[in-house]
């Protein structure tokens, strides 16, 4: 059963009664920090677990959530589930995430039919959804710089497909009436997660981080400006719909990056010697897409080509609530402090 935490100090949207919520996905990164944030006020809160999930995954909400046991690709036991309850807001933030080990159809299943269902229920409700969606739809390297709301979307591997097929989805509910907001992260860094930004501080301490020898733009996401999203969209009257890139407030060089955590590390700049010349970059990435594996694909990508993004709409609405925006340096201490404590 639900149990009311204290110390309430806001309220939500949703008229003048409480929020019944339902979030997918606190098993992950992402959805665990928002979370955290979300139940620490009043609002009756359920969450979707994947069968067979280990119990301490989610026992730090165990007293303040409910939990059902239900896997997203599971479409017609996500419908029965649905049918029964009354919810005013879903945040759908669970996702089969790029580089696993799943059959196309368990990705689309998870990723765009659970989705669909979503949609349907908040039609049929007039329930909002808040759907955590990825900048991965303009295309691991977007065509064009910064990536903004006209700029085209690119299927570049089956995990950017999925989610750009679940915006179109999105979009066409929004026709009919539905209230969605769509939050694009870009890679996001914080503690707890071991992916790309863990992983480069990782290479870097170790020096194994090939260095490429031209000047590369990237745009990481700070966990906390990514809370901060999911929980304004809860707690305002967005419209019909609102679409947000989410990051931090500037891209940044990646030498500057890198020698930023070399020397949080080292005491030192990361050295020149480990400079690697651009064909090489170009040739793996050749390789990779010969061989079709697109988690090699889009590792190439990410440290050889610039990707960043228009976050203007956003950072206007963090300004009005005097939230300070995060930059990447020194954002990602939070990154080589959790390294380190490993």
């Amino acid at each position: 059963m639900y149990i009311a935490p204290v110390n309430t100090t806001d309220a939500v949207f949703s008229g003048d009664c409480l929020a019944k919520i339902l979030i997918t996905g606190i098993t992950g990164f992402v959805g665990a920090a928002v979370l955290r944030k979300i139940s620490r006020e009043d609002h009756e809160i359920h969450a979707l677990i994947r069968p067979g999930t280990p119990a301490n995954r989610f026992q730090e909400f165990a007293s303040r959530i409910t939990i059902h046991n239900l896997d997203l690709a599971d479409t017609k036991a996500l419908r029965r589930f649905l049918s029964e309850q009354d919810f005013t807001d879903i945040l759908h933030i669970g996702a089969l995430r790029g580089g696993r080990k799943a059959s196309r159809d368990q990705y689309y299943r998870s990723n765009v039919s659970s989705t669909e269902q979503f949609v349907d229920y908040c039609l049929n409700h007039q329930c909002r959804l808040i759907f955590c969606s990825s900048v991965g739809v303009f295309g691991a390297i977007p065509e064009e710089l910064p990536a903004n709301s006209q700029t085209p979307k690119n299927p570049d591997n089956y995990y950017h497909y999925t989610k750009i097929e679940a915006e179109k989805i999105i979009g066409k509910g929004i026709l009919h009436g539905l209230k969605a907001a769509i939050i694009r992260p870009s890679i996001t860094y914080g503690k707890g997660d071991h992916g790309f930004p863990y992983q480069l501080v990782k290479m870097v301490h170790r020096y194994h981080f090939p260095l490429i020898n031209k000047r590369i733009w990237i745009h990481l996401c700070h966990i906390d400006a990514l809370v901060e999203a999911f929980a304004w969209a809860l707690h305002n009257d967005f419209g019909s719909h609102l679409a947000w890139n989410v990051a931090d407030r500037e891209p940044v060089q990646l030498h500057a990056l890198v020698n930023f955590i070399s020397r949080q590390l080292h005491n030192r700049n990361y050295p020149k010697l480990l400079t690697v010349d651009r064909f090489f970059f170009d040739l793996g990435e050749r390789v990779s897409r010969l061989i079709k594996n697109e988690l090699f694909i889009s590792r190439f990508e990410l440290i050889s080509k610039s990707w960043f993004y228009d976050v203007h709409d956003y950072y206007t609405e963090m300004e009005k609530l005097g939230i300070k925006p995060h930059f990447s340096i020194p954002g990602l201490q939070i990154t080589i402090d959790d390294y380190l404590r490993k």
